[in-house]
């Protein structure tokens, strides 16, 4: 047993409540001095709560924290900095039309002598260093609208560093990154653990939880549930623990597509983005689309649904050509696209869980411009319990659910639509293992009644385990295509990496 004297965190029986929800039922998480500490559990676990809590974010109804020894009460996220306690969250908090340097040193950039004026000139030049740590070779003058989204995250985590704190909480941080830029963030956080800080790792990829951490914790339903040595647990334990029950097969394909074409493309070009892309969906077929990002795999979605144009190409829905030249029109014709940032440009998070799912069919369950209120509650009540959506009731702000419940509201809506052809652009990220399983069986099942799916994903055994049929795109074009029982991890990471097999 470890004494109580090398924790440098002790959170002790920590509870908080939101309207309709206990988010944190007397939770106590210790983390040590110079660990890598994983927090993992299903969303809405109380994982970002709890260290929401310990940056100051949320201040909780009762418990304790105790930092090196000493009983803090942190009532801000700036006075949890002052505590050496940095938090880099899931969901990106830099401001677009600032630098990446601005948005490093905001708040704490450095003065000449003269206390109204920055020193412009150090800033950047400390920012430049913080980047170097990441190896990063970009210009801390340029605007952080114009990075990828990968590349701001990685500016998140230059934030965290130049803060030079004791424990450093990071949320979800690979979400956004390639496999290259997550190793040289491992290799960070390495850095930092020999020097004696404590990181705090969310994440539901269990792969990297073995790859890093030193400890883990798991949390359900707001309650503690188990701390242990990484060494001494499978990711089967930590899987029956975060979801409480057997998940049994994780990607469960019984339905076979049938010999019927609803989605054909022909020749699909865009200026630099997409060039001469064909391919064709058959109904009740998964079809993955995999690549690199950046590779244009969005874009040939977004070109799909009528949100951008393109230069040349056709597109024929069930034999008949077809011209998409907006969102509507493509809805008009059968099809759905559930976008990669379910936040930004998918839900109405300050709306309910009713109004998120009814929305797109309003007009039907009108009249006169009233709506019919039982028949909407009726029609998400149904959906609630088809999809096993998890909510104290159809009224809760869809921005109170967990990722899982918030990306399972999204499809109901669409569903809705009834819809021939639903595109899925990176429809788990961000959710945790058991919402990911109800993912996967819903596809199977829509799949099963005829739907044809294109679903877009960045995780390889997801594209494998789900896909009836794979095609790999790199730079814009299609540079591989194999069937369920040609896929391997090796072959298509060869397509998008190098633009085909290496046979020799």
């Amino acid at each position: 047993m470890i004494e109580q004297n090398n924790f440098i965190l002790s959170m002790e029986n920590i509870i908080k409540i939101f309207p309709g929800v206990t988010a944190l039922d007397d939770v106590t998480f210790r983390a040590e001095f110079g660990e890598i500490h994983a927090l993992v559990g299903e969303n809405g676990a109380g994982k970002s709560t709890l260290m929401k809590v310990l940056a100051g974010i949320n201040s909780p109804d009762s418990g304790s924290i105790n930092l090196d020894s000493e009983i803090v009460e942190i009532g801000s996220p700036g006075k949890a900095q002052s505590l050496g306690i940095s938090m880099i969250h899931q969901e990106l908090a830099l401001i677009p039309y600032l630098t990446v340097g601005q948005n490093i040193y905001l708040g704490r950039e450095p003065h000449r002598k003269i206390k109204t004026f920055i020193d412009w000139k150090k800033l950047y030049k400390q920012a430049k260093v913080q980047l170097s740590r990441l190896d990063m070779d970009i210009d801390p003058k340029t605007l952080v609208v114009n990075i990828p989204i990968a590349q701001q995250q990685m500016v998140e985590v230059a934030k965290a560093l130049s803060i030079n704190a004791k424990i450093i909480v990071m949320d979800e941080p690979t979400s956004a990154l390639t496999d290259k830029e997550t190793k040289i963030l491992f290799r960070v956080m390495r850095h930092l653990k020999d020097q004696g800080i404590t990181i705090l790792y969310i994440s539901h990829r269990l792969e990297e939880i073995f790859e890093i951490a030193d400890r883990v914790t798991v949390l359900r339903d707001g309650f503690h549930i188990s701390t242990s040595i990484i060494s001494d647990i499978s990711s089967d334990d930590i899987v029956k623990m975060m979801v409480g029950r057997e998940l049994g097969d994780l990607y469960p394909k019984k339905n076979v597509p049938q010999n019927e074409c609803v989605l054909e493309v022909k020749g699909l070009s865009s200026g630099k983005l997409l060039n001469n892309i064909s391919f064709h969906l058959n109904k009740g077929e998964v079809l993955g689309i995999s690549g690199l990002i950046g590779a244009g795999r969005t874009e040939l979605a977004r070109a799909l649904f009528g949100i951008d144009t393109f230069d040349h190409g056709e597109i024929f829905i069930n034999g008949d050509s077809v011209r998409i030249r907006s969102p509507r029109e493509a809805i008009s014709m059968g099809l759905g696209f559930l976008t990669e940032d379910r936040k930004e440009q998918g839900l109405f998070l300050g709306m309910s869980v009713r109004e998120n799912i009814t929305i797109s069919v309003l007009k039907e369950f009108s009249s006169f411009g009233f709506p019919f209120f039982s028949k909407l509650k009726t029609l998400t009540e149904k959906f609630i319990k088809q999809m096993n959506i998890r909510t104290p009731n159809i009224h809760q702000k869809v921005k109170n659910l967990s990722g899982g419940n918030q990306q399972k509201v999204l499809i109901a809506r669409w569903l809705n639509l009834n819809p021939r052809v639903l595109i899925l652009d990176e429809p788990t990220r961000g959710i945790d293992v058991g919402a990911k399983a109800e993912i996967y069986t819903l596809i199977d099942r829509l799949a099963g009644d005829g739907v044809g799916i294109i679903m877009i994903s960045s995780e390889l055994p997801e594209i494998i385990g789900i896909s009836d049929r794979v095609i790999v795109i790199r730079e814009g074009s299609i540079t591989g295509e194999f069937s369920r029982e040609e896929l391997s991890q090796d072959k298509i990471m060869q397509c998008a990496a190098t633009g085909g097999i290496d046979e020799s």
